[in-house]
């Protein structure tokens, strides 16, 4: 799959997925106690917008195994030579970091960096907004500089506003950890598949008969739409009675 799919099938799983996963102990540092006094454990919904934002995010994260995806080129040299590091440690493109192992190990670690170092955790969610919003096109098309300008500028203006909003963040690990299982399963569904089950080399592919080619005409002119109006379905379903 491409990265704007990849991205918003994250943004999808986040909003389907996460108000079922508001009561569990992992996020109840976004507990807060309503006027009867009752602890209320659902997110609010700025804190499902951001979450939503930091799992299209984290769904780029698998790609980083590939120096031409478009996480390896979002912050430039920085990025593209991590890649280079990662697919060189991963074994190529769709090795290690196409795998539960993966995801599982994403998740956690993001979890003990949002509980443990604040500052860390404030520099992912900042990065993973602003990788987010470059994979679905936010920008100036044919000015990479302008693109950028407007990609920084609109992270930072969403980041100030959920520290405005005291958005809580202990449901991290678990919007990176799907995020990244997400990317997995959608990448299962084209023609290579994935390893899921690293460091076995076994490739999954769902379904079974038949992949979707990657940068074809249906994911550009079928998915993608399907995938947008998706987003806008459960975004409405979700705050409508917030």
């Amino acid at each position: 799959m491409m990265g704007h799919s990849h991205a918003m099938t994250g943004a999808i799983a986040w909003l389907g997925l996460a108000p079922a996963f508001a009561a569990l102990p992992l996020l109840n540092e976004s507990s807060r106690f309503i006027d009867t006094g009752i602890m209320a454990t659902a997110l609010t919904p700025s804190e499902l917008i951001a979450g939503a934002l930091v799992c299209a995010g984290a769904a780029m994260l698998p790609d980083l195994d590939h120096p031409s995806a478009t996480i390896a080129q979002t912050f430039g040299p920085v990025t593209w030579a991590l890649s280079k590091v990662v697919a060189w440690i991963s074994g190529g493109h769709r090795g290690m970091t196409h795998s539960l192992v993966f995801a599982v190990a994403m998740g956690f670690g993001a979890h003990w960096l949002a509980s443990t170092y604040p500052i860390g955790r404030d520099i992912m969610v900042v990065l993973l907004i602003g990788l987010a919003l470059r994979a679905i096109g936010i920008g100036i098309p044919g000015n990479k500089t302008g693109s950028a300008m407007v990609n920084i500028g609109l992270t930072a203006g969403l980041y100030v506003v959920f520290m405005s909003m005291e958005v809580g963040y202990a449901w991290l690990g678990l919007a990176v950890g799907i995020g990244c299982l997400v990317h997995t399963v959608g990448d299962c569904m084209t023609e290579k598949g994935c390893p899921v089950l690293w460091p076995l080399a076994a490739r999954w592919v769902l379904p079974w008969k038949i992949g979707i080619k990657t940068g074809k005409k249906f994911e550009q002119k079928v998915l993608a739409p399907m995938l947008s109006v998706a987003i806008i379905g459960l975004l409405f379903w979700r705050l409508a009675p917030l």
